[in-house]
């Protein structure tokens, strides 16, 4: 299993001790499981590339379905 040396503030380092000791059986575990756990939420794939408003795409939807005779002109015949 590859190894590495991480350098980590005195802050981080008392949180992450904590963190091993309540919620992990030993450090070597939680930094696995942490690090797995932060690639995977880096690794998130986008769904949609180009988000739109939702209230937009309606409003464009909707902006034709009265066009049919805008104005009325059949009614405007003399």
């Amino acid at each position: 299993m590859p190894t590495f040396e991480l350098n980590l503030s005195d802050d981080v380092y008392a949180e992450f001790q904590q963190l091993a000791d309540q919620e992990f059986v030993s450090e070597e575990q939680a930094a696995e499981d942490l690090i797995a756990s932060g690639i995977e939420a880096y690794n998130v794939s986008v769904v949609d590339d180009e988000p739109r408003d939702e209230m937009l795409d309606g409003a464009e939807n909707n902006m034709f379905d009265t066009a049919e005779d805008p104005g009325s002109l059949e009614d405007d015949r003399l």
